[in-house]
């Protein structure tokens, strides 16, 4: 039987303060593992939902950025390789530009998509992130993830076909001109891979997050509603803004 746990939920007024706050707890993460010998590995979203949280992350005190290495749990195929709308870029952009001396470790596009999915799980290997930062999708995915999702995934990157719901949230949020520019498929690490994690800070402002918020927090937990696994695990910071807020 899965243990079930609350995670501990912070609403805020705006965007703004939900991302000051959420990076101020991925910093405290990330410090507290520096603290000992060794290096901090963090696992990083990519999407307007996480920007002001990793502005604040970036300009946080005391992290050594020389002994953090990142990783990113999407980008879509099918795209050229400078295009803005991947995620590897737009993370190079409002993240690793700002943390000099920060190794991340990209997701490649340029090859064979299920070798590169058999690649980068043997990059991440089998050691938890002492930190991940989650977004959660309009129609509850967490990374590319969407329902039907599979919450036991023995695999930890995987070639995936996005749904219609996670191609139109990607127009909706202004990254393509319309439905069929959407990239059908992508490169997602897995729901069980990314709570493998010591601390999840999940950062989820806008009103139309609102019911994929509600049903992570009270439905049942399944792959029906991807969200719902943050309930699996003993330490998740969910951050939400006025309009995300359920109540």
């Amino acid at each position: 039987m899965t243990t079930e746990y609350a995670p501990s939920v912070q609403i805020h007024p705006d965007r703004e303060t939900l991302g000051a706050n959420a990076g101020a707890d991925a910093a405290d993460a990330i410090r507290q593992r520096l603290a000992s010998p060794g290096e901090a590995r963090v696992m990083l979203a990519a999407a307007p939902s996480q920007q002001a949280t990793l502005a604040a992350l970036a300009a946080a005190d005391g992290i050594d950025w020389t002994r953090v290495v990142g990783f990113h749990m999407d980008d879509y195929l099918d795209l050229p390789s400078d295009a803005p709308q991947g995620f590897g870029n737009w993370l190079e952009r409002h993240f690793v530009d700002l943390v000099p001396g920060f190794r991340f470790e990209r997701i490649r596009l340029d090859g064979d998509p299920a070798a590169e999915a058999e690649r980068y799980a043997r990059l991440m290997g089998d050691e938890p992130f002492d930190l991940v930062l989650l977004g959660l999708g309009v129609n509850g995915h967490l990374a590319f993830n969407d329902p039907p999702a599979d919450l036991d995934d023995p695999r930890a990157v995987r070639v995936i076909e996005l749904d219609a719901v996670s191609r139109q949230q990607q127009v909706d949020e202004g990254h393509f001109p319309s439905f069929d520019a959407v990239p059908p498929r992508a490169l997602t690490v897995t729901i069980p891979r990314l709570l493998n994690a010591e601390v999840a800070v999940v950062s989820v402002p806008g009103a139309p997050k609102r019911q994929a918020v509600v049903d992570a927090l009270n439905e049942p937990i399944s792959g029906d509603h991807p969200g719902t696994a943050l309930r699996t695990h003993p330490r998740v910071h969910l951050h939400l803004d006025a309009e995300s807020s359920p109540s």
